[in-house]
């Protein structure tokens, strides 16, 4: 009871009695499909008794992104996108913004092109993101649910294929990445590790979750990278997310 007294009071107190409720009575009865949130142009679908409403309460109820984002970005990535939603966050934030969206699973893929489907300038790759073109299995390793997927490098055909950001950036022409946001359980390790020398110089904003109590050695091979890079930048953390914003670029 408590706990939905909670909730009830958060979410009318962000959006509004009407609103508010309205959510409140979806959340509570499992009716999450095509859900409608203040200030977003399209509805939202979730699935029930998943991840998909934490991953909504962390962005949409929470703030969790709520940082001091860089003026008017051209490029966004979305690197574990998930269901879609910081796609659809940044949408309605800069909606002239280009975004590439890259998500390993595919279920989680298929809610993802759902939610920005009526989106233009969004694309959407089912790829994992690594140092390198490769194969790549992706699994619930960890038991973790559809926000835990992880994606392991193997020798054989795979279930789902790997995409660098330097592919990313031949793929799409681009010269410049002005947000990277990264959430992809642990992958970030290996696309730290190597082979970045030809794109993080041209990123502007980095956000990523770190994933150091899944794997060691996250942190170590982001930071490194980051200090090798950029001479002067900024550093934030807001919840579960770093950014880093890098100022050897306008």
């Amino acid at each position: 009871m408590k706990e939905n007294l909670k909730l009830l009071y958060r979410l009318t107190s962000l959006f509004g009695k009407v609103s508010g409720l309205r959510l409140f009575v979806n959340f509570k009865t499992g009716n999450l499909d095509n859900i409608k949130v203040p200030n977003i142009k399209t509805t939202i679908s979730l699935r029930n008794g998943t991840s998909d409403t934490p991953t909504f309460f962390q962005i949409f109820l929470y703030n969790e992104y709520d940082l001091h984002f860089i003026k008017d970005p051209k490029v966004i990535i979305d690197g574990g996108a998930n269901i879609g939603l910081f796609t659809v966050l940044m949408k309605n934030k800069f909606p002239d913004a280009k975004i590439i969206s890259i998500e390993p699973d595919k279920e989680n893929f298929e809610m993802l092109k759902k939610n920005v489907a009526s989106y233009p300038g969004v694309s959407c790759e089912n790829c994992g993101l690594w140092n390198t073109e490769t194969n790549l299995n992706v699994s619930d390793k960890m038991d973790r649910g559809k926000w835990g997927m992880i994606v392991e490098e193997t020798k054989g055909e795979g279930n789902v294929k790997a995409i660098s950001i330097k592919n990313i950036m031949d793929k799409y022409s681009l010269d410049r990445i002005d947000i990277l946001k990264l959430d992809i359980e642990t992958s970030e390790k290996k696309v730290f590790l190597d082979n970045y020398e030809s794109w993080l110089p041209k990123t502007k904003m980095v956000i990523i979750e770190l994933h150091d109590f899944m794997e060691e050695g996250c942190s170590r091979a982001f930071f490194t990278a980051i200090n090798k890079t950029f001479t002067n930048y900024e550093y934030m953390i807001k919840g579960e997310n770093t950014a880093i914003i890098n100022n050897d670029l306008p």
